[in-house]
């Protein structure tokens, strides 16, 4: 019963990240949003994964966060200026 309340919670703070990169007046402040709600999601995957007791959502929770974190650089290395390629 208390992972559910987390996972509300969770999901509760997943809208706010989603409001915030929506509406962010700058670039960095909707990568940041992003980031955040990446994070949560992969939380959620990891609860899910505990109550459900599936450990294919523990795989998926890990592959996602690897490409979060690639996308997460490259975008961070668009946005200083130097371009993806170098």
């Amino acid at each position: 019963m208390i992972l559910l309340g987390v996972l509300v919670i969770i999901f509760g703070a997943c809208l706010f990240c989603a409001l915030r990169a929506a509406l962010g007046p700058t670039a960095p402040d909707r990568v940041v949003a992003i980031d955040a709600l990446v994070s949560l999601m992969i939380g959620a995957l990891v609860l899910l994964g505990v109550y459900y007791r599936a450990p294919i959502y523990l795989d998926v929770a890990l592959v996602y966060a690897f490409l979060a974190f690639l996308g997460t650089l490259a975008i961070a290395k668009y946005l200083e200026g130097r371009g993806i390629e170098t």
